[in-house]
């Protein structure tokens, strides 16, 4: 599965993963495929090294890449305390009124509450770019949109590739006149944050939108008959995330959400803005009906309800509280019926790949003879 991208990398199979955990990251390019570590949960620049460390030790001389959180507005002279003072006592009190009604516990005195604001501030993501062109990172992933001009300037100086998510041939566009290389066409059915458009609309238009600029389909891709199609509409490789949550490499930190994941089927998430107040898919859960329920107090704008959530989240995901328990998963969550390592998913999706193009083959009248 070569692309002209893929040959430019160095890497065997045009696939792309997106992961928070550094041994996925590390398996993938060892599999052949291009590995990306999630920077978003690093605020903390000593363990962002800790971990680009292992994989350096770990990754067999593979190319791989690191994806950053930079917001598209930057905000100046605005603390975490005045951003969580802009809570209405209304949100907090239905935060505490839904922890009662599941008696979750507290959290143990000065236990760390998980998510915040911090890691979605320019200046952190700044920070992990400090330390990421340290190593021989090969590509640069922004989630929200283009980088800043200086970053991309950066990067390109450091000869590493810069790619930004895209939700529409629109949003692609903007993307490809601030200077990146690559576009990934980030469709609806995809885990996380998603606009509205399907990844069988949506690839097409971003390929034609910002060509000759290679563009990555993403969005309910975890097959390779899925691989083949993404590149029949002209995509020259595959972006994928949630397939890797139920791999072995994968440090998820609770067994309950392993398995609520191995149950789920494709219908079994939602599009809500429940986790950072924008919308995100993810698995449709006692939590997020509780804040898409009308009679709510409805979410609030990013970063608020992030920082509002942020100690009940962690407080869910330490004591396991099923119904309310989720995370940020696709559509292909229907497809993620066993654990397997991520060798196995690679091998699987390269001989679905090779299915599919033998299948075209024969349709077409062509013969491997």
């Amino acid at each position: 599965m070569q692309t002209e991208l893929s040959k430019k990398l160095g890497v065997e199979h045009a696939l792309f993963g997106f992961t928070p955990f550094p041994a996925v990251a590390a398996a993938i390019s060892r599999a052949g495929g291009f590995g990306v570590l999630g920077a978003v949960r690093y605020a903390d620049p000593d363990e962002l090294k800790r971990d680009l460390d292992w994989i350096e030790a770990h990754v067999d001389s593979m190319p791989y890449g690191l994806d950053v959180v930079m917001p598209a507005k930057k905000v100046e002279g605005v603390t975490e305390a005045d951003v969580e003072a802009m809570i209405p006592e209304g949100h907090r009190q239905f935060v505490r009124d839904t922890l009662a009604k599941y008696a979750v516990p507290e959290l143990d005195e000065g236990e760390a509450s998980g998510w915040r604001i911090t890691g979605w501030m320019e200046q952190v993501a700044r920070t992990q770019l400090d330390v990421a062109f340290d190593y021989p990172i090969k590509l640069l992933a922004n989630a929200l949109g283009s980088p800043p001009a200086d970053v991309i300037e950066r990067a390109h100086e450091k000869g590493v590739l810069v790619a930004a998510l895209a939700g529409s041939a629109r949003h692609a566009r903007k993307h490809a006149e601030a200077g990146i290389d690559i576009v990934v066409a980030q469709g609806y059915e995809g885990g996380g944050h998603t606009g509205e458009i399907g990844s069988m609309v949506l690839t097409p238009e971003v390929v034609e939108a910002v060509a000759p600029l290679p563009v990555l389909a993403a969005g309910g891709i975890g097959s390779g008959q899925q691989m083949a199609a993404a590149l029949t509409l002209g995509a020259q490789g595959v972006w994928l995330g949630s397939i890797w949550l139920t791999t072995t490499e994968a440090d998820m930190h609770s067994r309950a959400v392993t398995r609520k994941l191995l149950a789920a089927g494709s219908g079994d998430t939602v599009r809500s803005r429940a986790l950072t107040g924008k919308p995100a898919r993810q698995l449709r859960t006692e939590w997020t009906d509780a804040w898409d329920d009308p009679n709510g107090p409805g979410t609030l704008p990013m970063p608020l309800q992030g920082l509002l959530v942020a100690e009940a989240l962690s407080r869910i995901q330490k004591h396991e509280v099923e119904p309310l328990l989720g995370t940020p998963v696709g559509q292909i969550v229907g497809r993620m019926n066993s654990e397997r390592a991520v060798q196995e998913v690679v091998d699987d999706l390269t001989r679905g790949f090779e299915e599919a193009v033998d299948r075209l083959d024969r349709i077409a009248g062509r013969s491997h003879e």
